[in-house]
């Protein structure tokens, strides 16, 4: 999935070939410009598990005397929607009527969160906020010398510790279940944090309703679920089997979560070498088809991209994508953010200029 804004036409296609995957995974260019033309119609229901991402800058001063460490001059401190809130903040930027629905605690977190979506005319009524909760927030500490790249030295998380009371579980219930009823789709976005349990979602009711699940992708069995965008490893630890190289292993984990999830379709996002999709075809089994990465495979920061991923994803097939033309959007979007330093969003003007570049390209 890691791509960028030129196109290098490498393919990972031996691999492919070698397990009898179907390679032909091209789309008509004009027809997705159209799919993202139409993105400001829809209304997409976000249930999910809300991050702020905050990034502490600092200046390599010295090493310390107290400890073999890094004495840093702070230069800047800088807070983004993560998580759900990510992928919240992606379907606004791509002009989509989003309805989110999660938890956020009284802390200062929060009402950055809260703050930020407003400011953007988010509609935050489905979003709760309690003092029993604390809202996750990672932090991310840089360090660089003066005109230097900054480098991630260490990473601090402020988790919840405690569940969500059986009172605050219902009014998401009911907030979710209320958002769903008027939107195109429904994107489920779960972090483990427990405002998107599976109980809840087989509550909900979609024409169409992704999950991207970073730890307990199997748990969705039976929700209900349309369509899932698990990265590889995500997909490796559901089975607890590495794919490393192996293209039959890939399509022997793919097909077999298509089945177990009752999935029609399953993207795989892959880094380097691209995406998966299989499709459960009536009557024929699972498909599979290989989209190679779009742009070099050296991304600037790879923070959040899954989230713009699915964001893309599921704004399209509400737009009425099929799920390879979703796949190949969200390929697209996801070449344009790991170029972005920091947790990024895609706008649709962005996606629909990499489009009529790929497709003046194309003549």
């Amino acid at each position: 999935m890691n791509t960028g804004p030129r196109k290098t036409k490498r393919h990972s296609s031996a691999a492919a070939r070698a397990a009898g995957r179907a390679t032909d995974a091209s789309v008509d260019l004009t027809r997705l410009l159209d799919i993202v033309a139409s993105f400001p119609q829809q209304t997409i229901c976000l249930v999910g598990d809300f991050v702020l991402d905050e990034f502490v800058s600092g200046e390599i001063s010295r090493i310390s005397r107290e400890a073999p460490v890094l004495i840093l001059r702070h230069r800047r401190t800088e807070a983004y929607p993560g998580g759900a809130a990510n992928a919240v903040n992606n379907l606004a930027d791509l002009g989509a009527r989003v309805l989110p629905v999660g938890v956020l605690g009284e802390d200062e977190g929060g009402k950055a969160l809260l703050d930020y979506f407003r400011r953007k005319r988010v509609n935050v009524s489905g979003i709760l906020r309690t003092r029993d909760w604390v809202t996750c927030t990672k932090t991310r500490y840089l360090a660089g010398w003066t005109h230097t790249t900054e480098q991630q030295v260490l990473r601090v998380d402020r988790e919840p510790r405690e569940e969500l009371s059986v009172r605050i579980q219902d009014s998401v219930e009911r907030k979710a279940r209320q958002a769903a009823s008027r939107a195109d789709a429904v994107l489920i976005s779960d972090y483990g944090l427990g405002a998107a349990s599976p109980a809840l979602v087989r509550k909900l009711s979609a024409k169409c309703m992704t999950l991207d699940s970073r730890y307990r992708l199997l748990d969705y069995r039976d929700a209900g679920i349309t369509a899932a965008t698990p990265n590889e490893p995500e997909l490796e630890a559901a089975y607890h089997v590495a794919i490393g190289t192996d293209a039959r292993r890939l399509e022997e984990l793919g097909a077999r979560a298509l089945s177990d999830l009752r999935l029609q379709a399953l993207l795989v996002t892959r880094g380097k070498d691209g995406m998966a999709v299989f499709e459960s075809v009536a009557g024929r089994g699972p498909r599979s088809r290989n989209i190679p990465i779009y742009g070099p495979d050296t991304p600037v920061d790879v923070t959040g991209a899954g989230d713009t991923v699915i964001a893309v994803f599921t704004l399209a097939l509400a737009a009425g994508a099929s799920y390879l033309e979703a796949a190949h959007l969200a390929n697209y979007a996801g070449g344009i953010v790991v170029m972005k330093r920091r947790t990024a969003t895609v706008t649709r003007a962005e996606l629909e200029a990499v489009l009529r570049r790929e497709a003046t390209t194309q003549r």
